[in-house]
């Protein structure tokens, strides 16, 4: 948009400009014409008192109304010669030589006024023409007719129409002095314009691929002040450098925090474990209200040592898609990793897992991003899917994107439930359907909310549905990096 203004307001201008100055020479037009007719009018006595004295001093008369720039001439055609249309050089001023004057007639044959002369005279009006001559430009030419007893005078007024308030008279109006400078300086702007406009594009584009090197850590601090070369964007550049110091810090707080709150939990939920082994020990098998009490304290301690896991997961998930570099990972080997992952719970629950992978499937991501991604997807599929059952693992590369695809044989997500299984702390798990219950940890609703987070995270876009031959099926979408 900023490029179209920049080109449409010289072009505005000029227009606007140009009918200025054509207006201004009309004007001047015009004023010279009046101007000739006055003088003409001025001479119109002298010429028609037919008094030898008065004539004899046209040329003084001439000199009187000549200036700078403004040639004179006065000629005369007798009522007898009328008809052959022959005119006489009577007087002129500034004044010429008895030499000079064939000279002047003959340029005013070539340029076609002495043929106009008659025709001024027949139609008692004035006449105009213009003719470029040599070294001085265009030439306007007024033929002012006056008609007396005698026979008919005409006076010519002749200027230099580039004299006249330095109008584009007799020139196109881009040739103008103005127009060259205004061009001129309007060439410099642009010029300078586009330098800076190459400067900045040439700096953002820098910054984008110190972004870039940050995100993989191949670069150390205040890489973007180091890599800046426009004065102007350098407070930006400052502010990036503190913006990626105080998100590494923040990283780094992240994961303390939650290393520090798991241990202050895990530590207690120990105690309370160890604890309760004497105390199983001393209940009566058949006291069934105590034997009760010990169940639900170990399945309490059970679950709460599963929160801890997985908000412990959850904020190391937080800081790695804050602090952690990307690099090149490839998909095919960390699918082949969560298989080892639950080899054990796979035996245990008799579930297969079918593998149909493209090699060397390779994205960008940061270290542990994609595992915590793929293991709560497989974890997912394994609570839901019945004993004996198989989970299918599709991993397809494109020319742009990688495709991953986890399908299982468990009962589906109601149809009006699907788009909220990716929000926080959703959780939907009939009892019936709890697969590898004995060995998964209990879930808090965050798994699929982690997925979904880090997915978008690396530019992606995750999908689930209902297969139409029963199951469920959930699509990753990655877009395909070389390494």
């Amino acid at each position: 948009m900023l490029v179209g203004v920049f080109i449409a307001l010289p072009i505005v201008l000029y227009s606007q400009f140009e009918s200025a100055d054509r207006q201004t020479r009309n004007l001047v037009i015009r004023a010279i014409q009046d101007r000739s007719s006055l003088i003409a009018n001025a001479l119109t006595p002298a010429l028609k008192s037919g008094e030898a004295e008065t004539r004899s001093r046209l040329n003084e008369e001439l000199a009187r109304y000549g200036s700078n720039g403004t040639i004179l001439k006065l000629m005369f055609q007798p009522a007898a010669e009328r008809a052959v249309g022959r005119f006489y050089f009577v007087a002129s001023a500034p004044p010429v030589t008895a030499d000079d004057v064939v000279a002047d007639l003959d340029e005013l044959a070539s340029r076609g006024v002495l043929q106009r002369l008659s025709d001024a005279c027949r139609q008692d009006a004035a006449n105009e023409v213009r003719y470029r001559r040599a070294g001085t430009g265009q030439m306007l030419t007024s033929i002012i007719p006056i008609q007396t007893s005698d026979g008919c005078w005409v006076m010519t007024s002749t200027h230099t129409t580039s004299e006249f308030l330095d109008t584009s008279i007799g020139r196109p109006y881009w040739q103008t002095r103005e127009i060259r400078i205004a061009a001129v300086i309007y060439l410099v702007v642009a010029a300078v314009a586009l330098l800076v406009a190459v400067s900045f594009r040439l700096t953002l584009r820098r910054f984008r691929d110190v972004a870039a090197e940050i995100s993989q850590g191949r670069i150390g601090d205040y890489a973007f002040s180091h890599r800046n070369v426009v004065p102007e964007l350098s407070s930006v550049a400052r502010d990036f450098d503190k913006l990626v110091h105080d998100l590494r810090r923040v990283s780094q707080q992240i994961r303390q925090s939650a290393e520090d709150n798991a241990h202050s939990f895990k530590t207690p939920l120990a105690a309370v474990r160890s604890a309760l082994e004497p105390v199983r020990r001393a209940v009566p098998a058949d006291d069934r209200r105590a034997c009760r009490a010990i169940e639900i304290i170990d399945i309490s301690t059970a679950r709460l040592l599963d929160l801890v896991i997985a908000a412990q997961r959850h904020d190391n998930s937080t800081a790695d898609l804050i602090g952690a570099p990307r690099v090149p990972t490839d998909l095919t080997q960390v699918v082949a990793d969560a298989a080892l992952h639950f080899r054990e719970l796979l035996a245990s629950t008799g579930i297969r897992l079918v593998r149909r992978l493209d090699e060397r499937a390779i994205v960008w991501a940061g270290p542990g991003m994609l595992e915590t991604t793929l293991q709560n997807i497989l974890e997912n599929a394994i609570s839901f899917s019945p004993r004996g059952s198989s989970i299918v693992v599709t991993l397809r590369t494109g020319h742009e994107t990688i495709e991953l695809r986890v399908d299982d044989d468990g009962p589906g997500v109601d149809p009006g439930k699907i788009d909220s299984i990716f929000e926080r702390y959703y959780s939907s798990r009939p009892e019936k359907h709890a697969g590898g219950d004995a060995l998964l940890p209990q879930h808090a609703g965050l798994g699929l909310w982690i997925v979904k987070r880090n997915i978008e995270a690396l530019g992606g876009r995750i999908e689930a549905g209902n297969r139409s031959g029963g199951g469920f099926s959930v699509t990753v979408t990655l877009p395909r990096r070389e390494p």
